[in-house]
């Protein structure tokens, strides 16, 4: 536990009213809050930016806000920068939080076109207003469903991302994501396998518990990787098993693993070798088996010669802020030169 006793930084609110999130499927609002972290002393103008892409049922705003017994991200930048471990930086939280708990950051006809938002929408808002980052000077990171979206990003988008880190991010999907499905089949069969019903009765609960939320985590994967274009079907959603025997439906899952990281670093080595900085890491305990994921795109990265700071720390997925001690100062000294 650490509170800063460095100056600390000014947090900025704004709204961005998005044109790319009118009209999802789940009738989420478009207007997006975005706190903007400022270092003391600067007004932001001319500093690298970096974007925090929060893990599954959190908002940018979540990293703002007062935490018992240790740091939010905001204090944990004042100490960072205050003792001079990290060069003046702006970060950017911004709310990509969805009526189905969360965001992988892609675009998707049911969730919002997420991706286009951050790249079109938020980033020229907080440049404009700042004075920072641009080309070379912009890196993304996240946990969990953020890593993924780091790692995404990255792959897609290297002309506007110069560093990336990615920790826990979503990796192997056959064992991050098949083992699960039985439990999700089993909460829809205690509502006639209607996911409508059982999303209609899990919105109406006044208490949610860990099932719940693993459930709607699994509707929320299939609303980003695989969604239905049958407007038909409620808000898009379909899963990649058959709901009585739970079998593969292997067109369904075909579109699920062509997001992999796993699978899509071996056709995007090109765009990661432009990154100034790439940082990976995963818990050697995290109980969603997203090590062994993460261990086969490091390995590919190692085959194809991609430079990039590789890291397994003694920990599982919760919890493991702290891990921001080591990769925000490497992605903001690499894009501060």
């Amino acid at each position: 536990m650490r509170k800063s006793h460095h100056p600390a930084g000014t947090i900025h609110r704004l709204a961005v009213d998005s044109v790319a999130l009118k009209d999802n499927r789940l009738g989420d609002t478009p207007t997006r809050i975005v706190d903007v972290y400022v270092p003391h002393g600067h007004d932001g103008t001319d500093l690298p930016l970096l974007v925090d892409l929060v893990g599954y049922t959190a908002g940018g705003p979540a990293h703002t806000a007062w935490k018992n017994f240790g740091e939010n991200v905001p204090e944990r930048l004042d100490r960072l920068i205050g003792s001079g471990e990290m060069p003046p930086t702006v970060v950017a939280f911004p709310d990509c939080f969805t009526r189905l708990g969360g965001n992988q950051y892609v675009d998707s006809p049911v969730m919002g076109r997420w991706e286009t938002f951050l790249i079109e929408e938020m980033l020229p808002t907080v440049e404009s207003r700042f004075g920072c980052g641009g080309t070379g000077r912009r890196g993304v990171f996240g946990k969990s469903s953020g890593g993924f979206g780091a790692y995404i990003h990255a792959m897609r988008h290297p002309d506007v991302w110069a560093a990336a880190a990615s920790h826990s991010g979503d990796a192997g999907f056959e064992h991050l994501y098949l083992a699960g499905f039985p439990q999700v089949l089993r909460a829809l069969a205690e509502h006639e396998n209607s996911i409508e019903k059982w999303i209609t009765t899990f919105e109406a609960k006044p208490k949610l518990d860990g099932k719940d939320t693993m459930t709607l985590m699994f509707l929320a994967q299939a609303a980003s990787f695989d969604p239905d274009p049958d407007p038909g079907v409620f808000l898009g959603l379909r899963l990649p098993v058959t709901l009585d025997t739970c079998e593969i439906i292997e067109e369904r899952w075909a579109n699920w693993k062509k997001w992999d990281p796993v699978r899509m670093v071996e056709t995007h080595g090109d765009a990661l070798r432009q990154l100034k900085a790439l940082y990976i890491e995963c818990g050697t305990l995290d109980q969603y088996d997203i090590l062994y994921g993460t261990r086969r795109v490091h390995r590919s990265l190692e085959r194809q010669g991609i430079a990039h700071r590789y890291e397994e720390f003694p920990d599982n997925h919760s919890s493991v802020d702290y891990r921001m001690d080591l990769s925000l100062p490497y992605l903001a000294k690499a894009l501060s030169t």
